[in-house]
């Protein structure tokens, strides 16, 4: 037999040993019930798209800023509006089809950029407005141009939820409240935290 051979099998072996100890040594479980109850909460299934099916209710958000009317029955609800210490603004909630029949998104809301309309259906076309500084703030974009919103939205069927984030420059922190708007969706005056 070679050795080189002999060497590489045993190499073989030995990283398969240990990646098998690795990946069993990760799926434990506790020893001991935490007091508490149990340390995994039940929880609502949502799909990798971030898509609740009418069936299910996403996780009750604590505040609703904004409730949007966009067309064909889909709903924007807005719950937070936080400004971070890196100097960004994230809008979050929820895009929902309150119709009975399943809804194409509009492409109108990607915006019209066209570094932005390569990368697919998007909430790129959001901006918001502070009247007060007279400035219009864009959803942010990476390197690529890819903007920092929910992508790849589509076909919301009937009764679904999608939860969404759109990241923007923080205005300064003076301006307390802004226009959110959206293309195809009514104009909305979020407050901001």
């Amino acid at each position: 037999m070679n050795v080189r051979y002999a060497k590489g099998r045993s190499a073989t072996a030995a990283v398969a040993i240990v990646s098998a100890v690795l990946l069993l040594s990760g799926c434990g479980v506790e020893d001991e019930p935490d007091a508490k109850g149990p340390s995994v909460k039940p929880s609502t299934a949502v799909q990798s798209s971030g898509r609740v099916s009418s069936s299910q209710t996403p996780a009750e958000p604590t505040e609703t800023l904004a409730v949007l009317q966009g067309k064909n029955g889909v709903q924007l609800t807005i719950n937070t509006a936080e400004r971070d210490a890196g100097g960004f603004l994230t809008v979050k909630g929820t895009m929902k089809n309150a119709s009975t029949r399943s809804v194409a998104l509009p492409g109108q809301i990607r915006g019209v950029e066209t570094e932005v309309m390569k990368h697919g259906n998007s909430l790129g076309g959001a901006t918001l407005v502070d009247s007060v500084n007279k400035k219009r703030y864009y959803v942010l974009r990476d390197t690529d141009g890819r903007p920092l919103t929910t992508t790849g939205l589509d076909i919301l069927p009937a009764g679904d939820s999608l939860d969404i984030f759109m990241q923007f420059p923080a205005p300064p922190a003076t301006t307390t409240e802004v226009s959110f708007q959206l293309p195809t969706f009514e104009p909305a005056t979020l407050k901001l935290s």
